[in-house]
């Protein structure tokens, strides 16, 4: 079954740096789009980015424009999600899932999520 584990998150001060993972098995990882989405305290699902199957094509929300990276090694089966100049506003836990790009995967296509808090 499809298995994704993320890891990276922690407590970081503004302006600091995060690089979230997302271990894939389960599933064909090369064949298959990739999201990032996040979920703050006391709010919904929210999509970050997300990922073509051959790493080509990489998308974002406005908010993590020129702040956040995407990337995938579909040889490793790992997705990746570089996060810098970190503000509150991102704390969320991060989960990442296989999805169209742009959208938000279904609970049974995504992980349990990593936490991020960003404060002093």
């Amino acid at each position: 079954q499809v298995q994704l584990v993320e890891s990276g998150g922690g407590l970081v001060q503004p302006g600091g740096s995060l690089r979230l993972s997302c271990a894939a098995s389960g599933f064909t990882f090369s064949n298959y789009n990739m999201n990032w989405v996040r979920q703050a305290p006391g709010k919904g699902l929210e999509w970050v980015s997300g990922i073509n199957s051959d790493g080509r094509i990489t998308k974002y929300m406005d908010s993590v424009k020129d702040r956040f990276t995407i990337s995938r090694d579909n040889a490793k089966r790992t997705l990746y999600l570089q996060m810098n100049s970190l503000q509150p506003e991102d704390t969320a836990v991060y989960y990442c899932g296989r999805s169209a790009v742009g959208s938000i995967p279904a609970t049974y296509n995504r992980g349990q999520g990593t936490q991020v808090t960003v404060s002093s």
